[in-house]
This record gives structure tokens, C-alpha cells and sequence, in this order.
């Protein structure tokens, strides 16, 4: 048994190990490179400059950081929201599925890269980004929940026919607790994606001289030829994107660690 568990913090401490050492490396080479073949700042700056940049500019990004996750939280929660009921509706009437969900899938499929100057010529600038993030992370929710919905066990859903359960007491006690993991999951992406959705709007809203996001903050360095503070921008955008992810399977672990085969196949 001590073998096991000392097998399985092997493993997890591995797990943790090797990705810090192929950065370190990676990091490393990065700034060979730079100073070896004597490349200029203004060309690839090396990661001890964006670093230095990263401190000396936190004022500014910082701020636009906070703007661009401000975006993106509502983004996600609209496309969260809106996923989730509308897929509930899919599920209690075929009618509404057939007439709606078509539009979901085009919604999907066209790119918010054309649809960002669209909004942004009639919608406010701020609303036109949070629509975009929440365009790109409502599809996931929808199509999860759906999915969750409808994998509900046959022979559990005979018997609460079978008992006579009535539609919502067969929605709250069986259908949603079977769809929990399929709604975390598309939770999961929406996040991220809500991320993409509001990084692309911004930049949008930054080529029409607009905006104070992280994206905006990304397209004015490059205009001006700051690309230490480009590459800065660019490391909060990713550790934005890491911690967003990293929250929302935090919560999925914690909610279905007790119960899910997912959640359970962790630790054991």
C-alpha cells in the first residue's frame, strides 16, 4: 500500500517537474539566442527584457488586464447562463430544438473575427466585446448540457415513468445530476474560449483606435515597435488563459470528487 502511494506522489511530482524543466530550458535557449546572434529588442526580445518590461510597465498592463478579464468573466457567464437554459429548453420541447438549434450551430461556425467589426459599428464598444466573448463560449455550454441531457440512463428514466415522476422532479433528480459533468466540461472550454472571443473583439477595437484591453495594449506596442511589451502583454494574456482553466477544474474536481468516475479515477 505505501509503495502505491509513494508511486502515485512519484508520478505527481514528476508531472509537476518536467514541465518547469523543459520551460527553464526553453527560456534558457531563448535568451542564447538573443544575446549570442546580438538580436535588437525591437526584433525578438529576450525573456529577461519582457520580464524587466513586464515590471517596469505593470501600471499599464495591469490595468488593461483587468479590463480584458472583466470582459471575459462576462462574457462567461452570459454564454454559462444562456447555454445552460437554453439547452434545458431543447431538452422539454423537440419543437424548439428543431427551430433554434440550427442557429446556434451558424452562430458557432462563423468566425468572430468577421463578426467583431460588425457589432462594433452597432453595438457600444464594450458591448460589442462582451457579445463576442459570449458568442464564442455559449456554443460549448449549449452543446455539453444538450449531450448531458440526453445520456441520461434509459432504464432510470423508465422507472421514473414507471413512478409516475413528473417532469421537473425527473429533470432535478435525475437528468441534471447525470448532466453535472457534461455541463463543468463545457464550462471548462467556455472559459478559455470567452478569453479568445474577448482578445479578438479587443483587437478589433484597438485596429479602429479604440479600446484599453490586454489585446488593444498588444496592437498599440506593436504599432509603436514595443515588442518587450508586446511579449508581456502576451505572457498575461497566457497566464490569464492557464488560471481561468485552472479555476474551472478546480471547481469541476471539487464537485465531482466525491461521486463521479471522472473526478474519482484522479486519486484512486
Amino acid at each position: 500500500m505505501q509503495g502505491r502511494e509513494s508511486s502515485v506522489s512519484g508520478a505527481r511530482l514528476a508531472s509537476l517537474a518536467f514541465p518547469a524543466i523543459v520551460f527553464v530550458a526553453a527560456m534558457t535557449a531563448w535568451e542564447l539566442v538573443v544575446r549570442l546572434n546580438g538580436i535588437q529588442p525591437y526584433v525578438l526580445p529576450g525573456p529577461l527584457l519582457v520580464l524587466k518590461t513586464l515590471v517596469a510597465d505593470w501600471d499599464i498592463l495591469a490595468q488593461s488586464l483587468l479590463t480584458t478579464l472583466i470582459t471575459t468573466f462576462e462574457g462567461f457567464i452570459a454564454a454559462a447562463l444562456g447555454g445552460i437554459a437554453l439547452a434545458l429548453l431543447f431538452n422539454q420541447s423537440r419543437w424548439l430544438e428543431w427551430a433554434l438549434f440550427p442557429y446556434a450551430v451558424v452562430l458557432q461556425v462563423t468566425p468572430v473575427i468577421a463578426i467583431a467589426p460588425m457589432l462594433l459599428i452597432y453595438l457600444p464598444q464594450q458591448t460589442a466585446v462582451v457579445v463576442c466573448a459570449w458568442i464564442v463560449g455559449f456554443f460549448p455550454v449549449l452543446s455539453n448540457t444538450a449531450l448531458g441531457l440526453n445520456s441520461v440512463d434509459r432504464n432510470l428514466a423508465g422507472l421514473f415513468q414507471l413512478y409516475g415522476a413528473s417532469r421537473w422532479q425527473t429533470l432535478r433528480y435525475l437528468k441534471l445530476p447525470a448532466a453535472l459533468p457534461y455541463i463543468l466540461g463545457g464550462l471548462r472550454i467556455a472559459g478559455g474560449l470567452s478569453l479568445i472571443g474577448a482578445v479578438v473583439a479587443e483587437i478589433a477595437a484597438g485596429s479602429a483606435g479604440a479600446g484599453s484591453g490586454l489585446a488593444y495594449r498588444i496592437a498599440e506596442s506593436g504599432y509603436r515597435l514595443n515588442i518587450p511589451r508586446m511579449f508581456a502583454a502576451l505572457v498575461l494574456l497566457s497566464v490569464a488563459g492557464i488560471v481561468i482553466y485552472g479555476l474551472l477544474a478546480l471547481v469541476s474536481h471539487l464537485v465531482l470528487r466525491r461521486w463521479h468516475e471522472s473526478a474519482l479515477g484522479k486519486d484512486n
